[in-house]
């Protein structure tokens, strides 16, 4: 009786890890996927010199690293930051 107490304790966490990783995935995929065009639409528009662009870029790469090591709250931050500072450059900052 015990153990099967025990391993319910044990499993139960894990399975709310899983659930939770989904969720930052998924957000992690569209929060790229948006930076992304954002970012072309900047470079298009002449704002690739900037220091806001080039802060954004490196941004954009850290965060899909963060997403290959599935460090997808990480992946998040990162995108929503590039974001700020491609909005940013658009205002010539």
């Amino acid at each position: 009786m015990n153990t099967k107490l025990i391993l319910t304790l044990l499993v139960l966490p894990l399975m709310t890890a899983c659930a939770g990783t989904d969720t930052y995935r998924n957000s992690c995929k569209i929060e790229i996927d948006a930076a992304w065009n954002e970012l072309d639409i900047l470079s298009s528009d002449g704002f690739s010199g900037s220091v806001s662009y080039s802060k954004a870029f490196g941004l954009m790469t850290s965060a899909k690293t963060m997403q290959t090591v599935e460090k997808y709250d990480n992946c998040v931050g990162q995108a929503k930051k590039a974001r700020y500072y491609m909005n940013q450059a658009r205002q010539g900052k």
